[in-house]
Formats: structure tokens, sequence, C-alpha cells
């Protein structure tokens, strides 16, 4: 049985019988299936497995009545291609091994062709729609944005404080540029090869960007990041822009584009909606961590989200970031089956 059209109509902000929701990281640690399969292969096995990827992307959807899938990647392999080597350690987390320290190693870096660099990930949304077709569930594709990419690349790995990455920036004005440049083409190229190979949703990770100042997000960021979006745009698919702790930017990370604005839990979505106003949807906005919480408390705050919303058009259910590794999977089953059954009555 197909479920209805609602996420992408959401995304067109168009009438839905029910609130679509989808959860950033519904494919991974905390789903036992997921970790099975990591004890056979390591992340990057997987991710370069397009027949693997596509299995783990199918693993929520066989599981929850989810309103899309999002294929099973990392916004950190586009860097590989580039010439920088990657390795994810456990309990560590992503290493870059090479870290950008100057200007000739920004000039070092290739801008190859997805095809070339990531087709894995192309064959892998290729498989996926074929099991996602039959259902009517659309296929979410996805890339790192040009200044988290640029500030793992920099300090080599995640950061408190970005002072590597802030330092080339004021330091040497010149190389950043010159970084964000090629960033922002292999990310457009990337999301527009992924809606080509079959993603109908593509959605802009710009997880660290909350880091930055209103005066340095436009100086630095919200030339590449546009123009990312403007080249994926050229597609027709819809564009959801996500960053976290983005309250002070929100009006920003407008500006630089997208159809949908990820919204994290740090603003309420009836204010940080006012403020976007009308001709954008929006996602979001739970805490991940509520979803550790007893069910009633859970089921009020999912509420809470919702009612926030007030029936307007355009608004996708989702968590502020990713499901972190311990959640509860019947939390998760509740919460999907809870924000349909609650979001239909409204």
């Amino acid at each position: 049985m197909t479920r209805p059209p609602r996420f992408l109509n959401a995304c067109g902000r168009q009438p839905v019988d029910a609130t679509p929701i989808w959860l950033m990281r519904q494919a991974g640690r905390y789903m036992s299936e997921y970790r099975t399969l990591r004890e056979k292969y390591t992340i990057l096995e997987i991710i370069k497995t397009p027949e693997l990827a596509c299995e783990v992307t199918m693993q929520p959807i066989n599981a929850f009545d989810l309103d899309a899938a999002i294929i099973f990647a990392d916004i950190l392999p586009p860097l590989e291609g580039m010439g920088l080597n990657l390795e994810f350690i456990r309990g560590e987390g992503p290493v870059i091994h090479n870290p950008l320290r100057s200007r000739a190693d920004v000039e070092a870096l290739r801008t190859p062709a997805p095809e070339e660099a990531l087709h894995f990930t192309l064959d892998a949304i290729k498989l996926a729609r074929k099991e996602l077709d039959p259902l009517g569930i659309p296929l979410i594709g996805f890339s790192g944005a040009p200044f988290t990419m640029a500030s793992y690349a920099i300090e080599g790995g995640s950061s408190r404080n970005y002072v590597l990455a802030k330092g080339m920036m004021y330091n040497d004005p010149d190389a950043w540029h010159m970084l964000m440049d090629k960033l922002a083409t292999v990310v457009g190229e990337y999301m527009r090869a992924q809606a080509h190979a079959g993603a109908q949703v593509l959605q802009l990770f710009d997880s660290w960007v909350g880091s930055l100042s209103p005066t340095d997000y436009r100086e630095f960021v919200l030339p590449y990041s546009r123009r990312a979006i403007e080249m994926a745009q050229e597609t027709g698919v819809p564009i959801i822009h996500f960053g976290t702790d983005t309250a002070g930017i929100l009006h920003l990370i407008k500006e630089t584009g997208g159809d949908v604005i990820g919204v994290d839990w740090r603003i309420d979505l009836d204010v940080a909606w006012q403020g976007l106003g009308d001709d954008v949807a929006v996602q979001g906005n739970l805490d991940p961590v509520t979803l550790f919480a007893p069910w009633p408390e859970l089921q009020k705050r999912a509420q809470i989200v919702l009612d926030q919303v007030g029936g307007r058009p355009g608004h996708i259910f989702n968590l502020g970031h990713g499901i972190l590794p311990q959640t509860p999977v019947d939390n998760v089953k509740r919460l999907v089956d809870f924000v349909h059954e609650y979001s239909s009555r409204s």
C-alpha cells in the first residue's frame, strides 16, 4: 500500500492529509539491523557498496511509517575525491589525515566530477528508487554544505571552536575563498548528479554553520552555499537547507536559498516561521534528546511542535539534528505514528 505524497506536497507548501515526518540519521546505530551490518563492514565500506547502502536506506522504511527515505551516505566522501585522506575511527568519528593548512594545500585540491568520485552513491540512489517507488515513498539525496565541509577539511575532524577554519578565513581570506569556490562547485555538481540519478528532494547539511557570526556568514559563506543551491535547483527538485544553532542567522539562511528551511530546537517553530515568512516551507524541530523521555513527555513535546504550526501548509516534522545512537526504537515508532495521527485530526 503506497503512502500519500505528503512529503513532496509539504515541500511545495501544498495541503496534506497529515504532517509528513522523516528523521535525520533515521538509518543508523540506534537500529539493531544496522549494528548487525556494522559488525561486518566499516561505514565507508557500506557507503561505497551500493547494495549495502540501499539496504541500510531501507531499514527504517521497513520498520516505521516514514514519509521519506534518505540515501545512506555521509557528507565527507566528496573530500576524498578532492585529494584528502578520510578515515572513520571507532569512538572518534571522521578523521582527515592530511588536513588543509596552507594556500598550497588548497591549490592542490581537485574538483572531480561526481560520476567519477562518487559513483557509488549515485548507484545506491538508483537501487533505492527501485525499492521505494512501489511504496510511493520519495528519496532524499544530500550533501554537506561548503562551510561545514571546509571546516572538516581544515580542522581534520570535529571541532568545538573552529580555530583553524576561522584562522584561514581571517588570516588568508584569498585561500579561504579559493577553497569555498572549489567546494561550491563540488557540492553543486554532486547534488545535481544525485537528482539526475533519481533523488526527488535534496538536503544541504550545514551542520556547523551556527558557529559563525552573521557578518562572517554573509561574507565568507553565503555566496558559496547560494551557488551550490542554485546549481542543484536547475534540476527542478525541492531543496532543503539545514543548519543547527542558526536562530540568529535564519534570515541569512533563507536569503542563501532553499525551498524548505530546517529549524532546530533552539527557537520555537512558530517564531522561526514568522521570521522566515510564508514563502518557504519549514522542517523541524524536536530536540533529539526528547526521544529518550518517557512517552507521555515525548508526546507532549511533539504536540507542542505541531500546535505551533497551527495547520499552516508546508511543515515537515523532523528532529533539530540527527537521531542519537542509544535512542529507544519504540519511541521512534510511537513518534512517527503520533505525528500522523494528531496532525490528521487538527
